[in-house]
């Protein structure tokens, strides 16, 4: 047996539609094997919240031991996992083809679709992560306006504390009438023009704005397509588009997943078999189509097809850069500048291009941050763990004011806006897509 695993981590096809994988007794006992294993190691301790938990749970046991933890105590654990995946990524000496086989991450979302499936799951999480519903009904004219005035106001926010559970210190994202596909409407149905492709590229970028992206932040999707279009790509929209559903991932509920897969797919696809890449500006919604739908549907041609042609904005600008196609001719430097890494980025395995692309704008000094920001879309907003995330992210909002830049900002805009929530400095926060079209002076 080796001590710790030297090669790259590797991960397993999810078994998600077998009904072994819905058997409490044998997730109650894989839960058991992998406690032990971390109790033994507790690299990750400096990670989420999960890991604390369970090491406290531990501690105060009896037997000093995962035997002496009460079996329902379990789900302490679990209920912190918001799968950011880094334990996976940059902790755990023990992920496959070591012979321990752990791969925390996807043993917690198998735990969250058992809890989901026995029908444990709050209300107030089924709703919230109803993306599309709720975007669709806060972005109505007028209605907008009510609900961005409600989300900021204190009487109501303590009312959707105490009966619905959302913190009332956590930082709502703001709804907009006039969305991302609204504003660009005009890209749909674009033809695919001559442009100039790359080894890699076709030049051709069809954008996947999210829900994030399509109704709380259109001006970074806006400043995307702009970007794109001053480098000579074509740009186009997906003629229809959905929640890519990695908010009911998290939540356990894969038949919804399976439901968000039929309906993006096949427009994605339709697209790429017409000469388009696919380019989403959220990364969570990027590694949902590069890593979590290969993974749940291995046997599945599209979704395999998609994977390899899905980018994140920075990546398919750097692969731009390596064949001499990208637009070097910035007229404004940025100054000093701090990039949080989002974890859904680090995942992707491609390296801080985000940091690449904006260093080459002269006049401009980048620092990373390599923590999680303690967010994930959902987790910073409910009232039981929002204290949890603002921990989780004073470390990243300290470096952000220690640094004294020009401009700071994520990859993720929901941890960019968290960050400057916990900073509190008045200081706004910049996508760094944003950054770079300021760059470019356009």
């Amino acid at each position: 047996m080796k001590e710790g695993n030297l090669a790259a981590p590797t991960r397993h096809p999810l078994d998600w539609q077998s009904e072994s994988f819905y058997d409490e007794a044998a997730l109650f006992e894989e839960l058991e094997r992998v406690y032990d294993l971390c109790h033994g190691c507790r690299r990750c301790v400096s990670l989420c919240q999960s890991f604390p938990t369970l090491f406290d749970l531990v501690d105060e046991s009896p037997t000093f031991e995962v035997d002496g933890v009460d079996k329902q105590d379990y789900w302490k654990v679990v209920d912190h996992c918001y799968l950011c995946d880094l334990c996976y990524m940059t902790k755990c000496p023990y992920t496959p083809p070591h012979e321990w086989n752990i791969d925390f991450p996807h043993l917690m979302l198998r735990a969250k679709a058992v809890k989901y499936k026995q029908g444990e799951t709050r209300l107030r999480d089924r709703l919230i992560t109803n993306t599309d519903t709720i975007g669709k009904l806060a972005s109505i004219p007028v209605v907008v306006n009510v609900v961005n005035t409600v989300n900021k106001n204190s009487a109501s926010r303590k009312l959707l504390a105490s009966t619905l559970g959302i913190h009332e210190a956590a930082k709502i994202p703001e709804y907009h009438a006039n969305t991302a596909r609204k504003q660009h409407r005009e890209l749909l149905g674009t033809v695919a023009a001559q442009v100039e492709a790359g080894e890699t590229t076709t030049g051709r970028v069809a954008l996947f704005t999210t829900c994030y992206g399509n109704y709380n932040d259109p001006q970074a999707a806006d400043d995307l397509v702009r970007v794109l279009q001053h480098n000579k790509l074509a740009v186009s929209l997906l003629d229809k588009e959905q929640c890519c559903g990695m908010p009911k991932l998290e939540l356990g509920d894969l038949e919804s997943v399976r439901k968000a897969k039929e309906a993006n797919i096949p427009e994605m696809v339709k697209k790429i078999d017409a000469g388009w890449d696919i380019v989403a500006p959220v990364p969570s919604c990027v590694l949902m189509f590069k890593q979590e739908l290969p993974l749940m549907f291995p046997d599945d041609a599209d979704v395999q097809k998609v994977k390899e042609a899905i980018y994140d904005p920075f990546e398919y600008l750097m692969l731009r850069k390596k064949e001499g196609l990208l637009n070097t001719d910035f007229r404004q430097g940025l100054g000093k500048v701090m990039i949080h890494s989002a974890c859904h980025q680090r995942v992707q395995n491609m390296g801080p291009k985000t940091r690449q692309v904006l260093s080459l704008v002269p006049d401009t000094e980048v620092s990373i941050v390599e923590r999680c920001s303690g967010h994930d879309g959902t987790y910073a907003l409910k009232k039981e763990f929002h204290e949890a995330s603002v921990k989780i992210c004073r470390p990243v909002a300290n470096k952000v004011k220690q640094g004294e830049v020009d401009y700071y900002g994520s990859d993720c805009p929901m941890a960019g806006k968290h960050i400057e929530n916990v900073m509190d400095s008045g200081a706004e926060t910049v996508h760094p897509i944003s950054m770079l079209r300021i760059a470019y002076g356009i």
